[in-house]
């Protein structure tokens, strides 16, 4: 039987993909360069933040965790200040 852990690991993960897919959609459509980063800074936020804690709640507790998490921290802080 599926646990509740495996099964938000994939939604998570799930939602990770959709918001990157939205993003490289984003990126084809937009206009000119500006507005493809924009698009592409935000999804990409989420879309690594999903597949990140989809990953970690995956791997359970051990030193891949902590990787992960910190990982999502460094991402988090410094991926919005690129954009």
């Amino acid at each position: 039987m599926i646990d509740i852990v495996t099964i938000a690991s994939a939604i998570l993960l799930l939602v990770g993909s959709v918001f990157t897919l939205i993003g490289s959609i984003g990126i084809v459509r937009m206009p000119d360069v500006f507005t493809r980063l924009h698009a592409a800074g935000i999804t990409d936020t989420l879309g690594a933040a999903g597949v990140l804690l989809g990953l970690a709640l995956k791997a359970g507790f051990s030193l891949l965790l902590v990787k992960l998490l910190l990982m999502l921290v460094f991402l988090l802080l410094l991926n919005p200040t690129a954009c």
